[in-house]
């Protein structure tokens, strides 16, 4: 009687029928004996697959059509799910995955389409996971490569992106414009306060530089005429006579021929009448000046 074996790698495994009915899995490793015509094997890859899923064109929430290409990466957990309770397990995956996709787009707007594919890429993961369990598939990941919506759509986000950028830049200008000039009024209202200050400490300083002065001048003025007081204390009546008579030498020396004298003059020149007088009598009797 002849006998058939197989060798089956680790990565594999045998799901083993006999008359048609399922016994059991084998494998890894030398299976014998396989009996022909009664026994049927099919080999089952362990190893994790992935999908690439041609572009599809799903409507988004706000009816606008994008076309996404994506990946699905899954590997199987149960070898007899995979073979006794689906025919084609990696069509009913991908046709599983095309449906899920244009589901899940189809409550999403356009914006978060395109903005949030982490998002999307975790909520099919979820999804084809929960369906493709019972086969004996697990979804491992789900990656979104493109999505690419319509020319006349790209062009409105191209224009729309364009004024956001113009609009923002002339925020920034205008914030820079007007931070620029808080700081100059800043700067002008710490310069008017410095030259404020530095103008009182000035008016200051110049009128304590006054006073001082003044006070130094009365003192001197007084010093001055508290000398004058001590000198003329010193002075007697013929020194100031004297100093009339050359007041009257110099008075007689200029070019006037008419002067005035005030009637204290003959006060002053007195005692030089007196003085002659005396001497005077002294030699041929004594003659005294009446008084005025």
């Amino acid at each position: 009687m002849a006998f058939f074996f197989s060798v089956v790698p680790e990565f594999e495994r045998l799901v083993h029928f006999r008359f048609g009915r399922y016994i059991g899995l084998k494998g890894p490793g030398f299976i014998f004996p396989i009996w022909p015509i009664i026994d049927n094997t099919i080999r089952v890859g362990l190893r994790e697959i992935f999908l690439d899923v041609e572009p599809q064109t799903c409507i988004t929430k706000d009816n606008a059509p994008v076309s996404v290409d994506m990946l699905v990466y899954m590997k199987v957990v149960s070898p007899e799910d995979s073979v006794l309770k689906v025919e084609n397990v990696i069509g009913a995956a991908r046709g599983m995955a095309i449906t899920t996709l244009r589901a899940v787009v189809g409550d999403i707007t356009l914006d978060d389409v395109l903005a949030k594919r982490d998002e999307i890429n975790k909520v099919m993961q979820a999804q084809l996971d929960a369906v493709t369990d019972r086969w004996g598939i697990k979804v491992t990941a789900v990656e979104i490569r493109e999505i690419e919506p319509p020319r006349d759509i790209l062009e409105a986000m191209s224009r729309q992106m364009s004024a956001e950028r113009n609009r923002r830049a002339m925020v920034l200008e205008a914030d820079g414009q007007r931070e620029a000039a808080i700081t100059v009024a800043e700067g002008e209202k710490q310069s008017a306060i410095l030259k404020a200050e530095g103008d009182k400490q000035a008016a200051i300083l110049g009128a304590q530089g006054d006073r001082e002065a003044s006070v130094l001048e009365a003192e001197g003025y007084s010093i001055a005429l508290q000398k004058i007081s001590d000198v003329a204390k010193g002075v007697d009546q013929n020194t100031m006579s004297l100093q009339y008579l050359e007041t009257l030498k110099d008075m007689g020396a200029s070019e006037s021929t008419k002067w005035i004298f005030p009637m204290e003059f003959t006060n002053f020149i007195r005692p030089f009448v007196n003085a002659a007088s005396n001497s005077d009598s002294d030699g041929r009797g004594r003659r005294d000046i009446p008084p005025e």
